[in-house]
């Protein structure tokens, strides 16, 4: 398909609850949105990086600049037959996953509408359902916490993801499982900790989790092998995988016994993909997580949800969670399975933003034809 025109939208989200995690604090989420035009068939696809360099080293503000001003330049015009077709045209430019995120997933939802099959069809997925977990940030409280865990454990979650930081640590932790003790439970730490907090992870080793999520620093692979090493509770990895030769190392070092794949994270669905099917081959198993993207990046994640190998509760979550109002169409809702427990269905129509409320929610917008 030749790349016709790209239309570029830098967003934010208003949020109805700020999300707090160990790297700080988000009102809204600000992702990057684009458009591909091949013809008369346009597509969109989404990441979101958040507003400031803390989750990751891409931030909002700068995806939109270098897909504005290299990686869009790149593709225009140019045929792309494949995702591997996209990735190496822009293989010339060094890191960067969260802006190659945003034209990955718009040409596969693209490529969806060209050939009438859906991204998940296209990827190989073996399934139209899968189940989602209940994710909890850090509240105002532990009495709040709890009344929302109690919820979520109402609704018959199959797990619940608490965030952990210092200062909402043990104390929040061991109040949960007090309370819970049956319920499935993990923790993620967004790379608030050190090598030097064993004693801390010994004590959670106690409290049967079903893993730690990425406790250590987010470019790092050798602690964290030193770590899985050192204690019982399966380490899963998710800042630290942000692209396939990553994810080699870790498995190669034996740094982690679950990874969270996110497409934006990665580069998008096709290394997503290549993450997944590296894993299997392994015996590790995955799960999806979101960035708490619009519907449209909700989508991707959704579909790459559907391949075999992940087998981990999802985190995707409905729009309604989130967001007053998705800023596109249809939002993501939740679907109950076999068991009554809370799931979601592969989307077999692709979302698209409502034009008034991506004109509300811009900050900045380019075109490239």
């Amino acid at each position: 398909m030749r790349i016709d025109r790209i239309d570029l939208f830098h967003v934010a989200m208003p949020l109805i609850y700020p999300w707090r995690t160990a790297y700080g604090e988000d009102a809204a989420i600000e992702a990057v949105l684009c458009r591909l035009t091949s013809g008369s068939l346009s597509a969109w696809g989404e990441a979101a990086p958040f507003a400031a360099p803390c989750y990751s080293p891409e931030w909002a503000g700068g995806v939109f600049a270098i897909c504005r001003d290299w990686f869009g330049p790149a593709l225009l015009h140019q045929d792309i037959t494949s995702g591997d077709a996209l990735q190496q045209c822009l293989s010339l430019f060094k890191g960067n996953p969260f802006a190659k995120a945003v034209f990955d997933t718009a040409w596969w939802n693209l490529e969806s509408q060209r050939t009438g099959r859906t991204v998940a069809q296209l990827l190989g997925g073996t399934r139209d359902r899968f189940a989602v977990g209940a994710d909890f940030g850090v509240m105002d409280s532990i009495d709040d916490l709890l009344k929302s865990v109690e919820g979520a454990v109402a609704k018959k979650f199959r797990r619940i993801k608490l965030k952990f930081r210092p200062g909402w640590d043990l104390p929040m932790l061991r109040a949960v499982r007090e309370a819970f003790p049956s319920a499935t439970v993990h923790i993620d730490c967004n790379s608030g900790y050190r090598l030097d907090d064993l004693p801390l992870f010994r004590q959670v080793d106690e409290l049967n989790l079903a893993m730690i999520e990425q406790p250590l620093r987010h470019d790092d692979l050798v602690d964290h092998a030193a770590l899985q090493a050192a204690i019982a509770t399966p380490v899963c990895l998710d800042e630290s995988i942000v692209g396939l030769p990553h994810t080699q190392q870790a498995l190669a070092l034996k740094a982690c016994r679950y990874v969270n794949i996110k497409p934006g994270r990665v580069g998008g669905l096709t290394v997503a993909k290549k993450i997944h099917d590296a894993c299997q081959a392994a015996g590790i198993p995955c799960w999806v997580g979101g960035m708490l993207e619009s519907a449209v990046g909700a989508q991707s994640c959704i579909a790459l949800g559907s391949l075999p190998n992940f087998t981990y509760p999802a985190d995707i979550f409905p729009s309604a969670r989130f967001y007053t109002e998705d800023l596109a169409d249809p939002p993501v809702e939740l679907i109950a399975d076999a068991e009554g427990c809370p799931a979601v269905a592969v989307p077999k129509q692709l979302a698209e933003p409502v034009p008034a409320r991506l004109t509300r929610c811009s900050r900045q917008t380019a075109t490239l034809s």
